[in-house]
């Protein structure tokens, strides 16, 4: 047989589309193309796949060797298929004889020595490989994170000699189990750590009950970080839905997929030092950048002025559309990022502008410079921004004071959680339009405090709604089925930009 076809899989974002790798060889002088559309480290398999046939106590075959990677118009990259064009080259060789290969789908890089070393995708891959009701073929060490979820067949292998004895059926191998995952243990640090700040401690439980973004704002060493730090502990565990999105977008950039499969969610503190690229994603290749690999989670950004500002303005987009879509000349990829943002900064340059003592050295100038590093589009998105006050040494050293735990606080936010997912379907801060209007409802009383809040604050109307949104959340927590004026004046408590100007 001189044409063979073996099945492999892609990676395009979070995506793993089906690519057939074709083998064909004919007479003429010894030669081997790969043609497909492969990036340089695809066309450079030929060599690793050459050495790894040899190596193995295989004969290269000396004939003209032309391999097509279909579909011809994708992007091919990395070095995952050449364990596949390995066997291609032995079925079409004659050396290989299995009529079942195309119940397989293999992945995997080869070394040298003929050893199939790791790559990067593996989840996705499994799991569109168990959508086309087929087994997957891989290295051996990509095997557990191939059945952490869904129930695709999983055979790992370490050696190309090895796999070809299995398909020859000179040899057994035993599919890898599926592993369970554990159920999660939350290690965050606890809010029973926090003293004082009720305010604070009270904005972190609206802010975790409906998925709003938070600012705080204040001099150093208010606790600003620490409080910030202990959102994750509040949160709800990842639906499984949200689990296999999680999974999948760690697995593709190189990382570990446990805690998204136990139910954990992503808490990212990119430096402050980091690009517009490193926080949405990019590259030749698209990978996932920080905003991604916060999907589902909280992006936490400490110091948020210290950030170039237009690496923050590119915030804005997907905190409004919950995704990333990077376009190349060859093609888009679109990653998930639905993040809640969690920011902290100094009010000025030197920190100590607005703490109620005369240590602040900075002109007004310098405060509004500093300030306005910020811009106003991306304050105007984020749901709460609160001043946080340093605590007086007396409250900070006074002894026995116990604060209320995480769990007590996460056991609210549950039960508002479910109201809202009972009610819309959704966390309240995704409720618009029509949506809003129905959840959000004001009593004649309460528009009027509106209005008069929107005129004298400047309050523009995605500003508004945000805050109609935090209010819902207010009055879930309370468990009132309606708006209330306090619930409204609490949610513009909760507005104050949190800046001292």
């Amino acid at each position: 047989m001189s044409l063979s076809v073996i099945l492999t899989r892609a990676q395009v974002g979070i995506q793993s589309p089906s690519v057939a790798v074709e083998v064909h060889l004919s007479g003429g002088l010894p030669s081997l193309a790969i043609v497909g559309l492969p990036e340089t480290a695809v066309k450079e398999s030929r060599e690793r796949v050459r050495s790894a046939i040899i190596t193995a106590g295989f004969e290269f075959p000396q004939r003209r060797i032309t391999i097509n990677l279909a579909p011809a118009d994708l992007p091919k990259e990395g070095g995952r298929y050449d364990l596949a064009i390995a066997l291609g080259i032995l079925q079409a060789s004659g050396q290989l004889k299995n009529d079942k290969l195309h119940q397989y789908e293999v992945l995997g890089e080869l070394a040298l020595s003929g050893e199939i070393r790791s790559v990067r995708g593996a989840l996705p891959a499994s799991i569109a490989c168990g959508q086309a009701r087929r087994a997957l073929i891989l290295p051996a060490c990509n095997a557990d994170e191939a059945t952490l979820m869904g129930d695709t067949p999983v055979l790992g292998v370490d050696h190309l000699l090895q796999l070809h004895q299995y398909l020859s059926g000179k040899s057994k191998l035993e599919f890898a189990c599926r592993q369970e995952a554990e159920p999660p243990v939350h290690a965050c640090p606890d809010m029973s750590d926090v003293k004082g700040q009720l305010q604070a401690r009270r904005a972190l439980e609206v802010a975790a009950a409906g998925q709003h973004n938070l600012l705080f704002t204040g001099p150093p060493g208010s606790g600003k970080s620490m409080l910030a730090s202990r959102l994750p502990g509040l949160l709800p565990e990842l639906t499984p839905e949200q689990c296999l999105e999680v999974a999948a977008i760690h697995s593709v950039a190189g990382m570990s997929v446990l805690d998204a499969c136990q139910g954990v969610r992503p808490f990212r503190a990119p430096h402050h030092t980091a690009s517009a690229a490193a926080l949405v994603g990019g590259g030749s290749h698209p990978r996932p950048g920080e905003i991604s690999l916060a999907h589902q989670g909280v992006l936490f950004l400490d110091e948020l002025p210290e950030f170039p500002r237009r690496v923050l303005d590119v915030l804005r987009e997907p905190m409004e559309t919950g995704e990333i879509l990077i376009s190349r000349a060859a093609r888009q990829t679109l990653f998930p990022a639905c993040f809640q943002l969690v920011a902290a900064m100094n009010p000025c340059a030197c920190g100590y502008y607005g703490d109620g003592t005369d240590r602040c050295i900075c002109t007004p100038d310098q405060i509004r410079r500093y300030q306005s590093r910020v811009s106003g589009p991306l304050l105007d998105r984020i749901d709460i921004q609160l001043w946080v006050a340093a605590l007086p040494a007396d409250a900070l050293l006074r002894p026995g004071q116990q604060a209320e735990s995480s769990a007590d606080i996460r056991a609210r936010v549950l039960r508002a959680r479910e109201i809202q997912l009972q009610r819309q379907g959704a966390s309240n801060r995704h409720l618009s339009g029509r949506s809003l209007e129905q959840y959000c409802q004001l009593d004649s009383d309460s528009r009027r405090l509106l209005t008069q809040a929107m005129d004298n604050l400047g309050i523009s109307a995605r500003a508004c709604h945000r805050l109609l949104r935090v209010a819902r959340t207010l009055a879930d927590l309370e468990g009132h089925d309606r708006v209330e004026q306090s619930h409204l004046l609490e949610a513009l408590a909760f507005r104050g930009n949190g800046l001292r100007r």
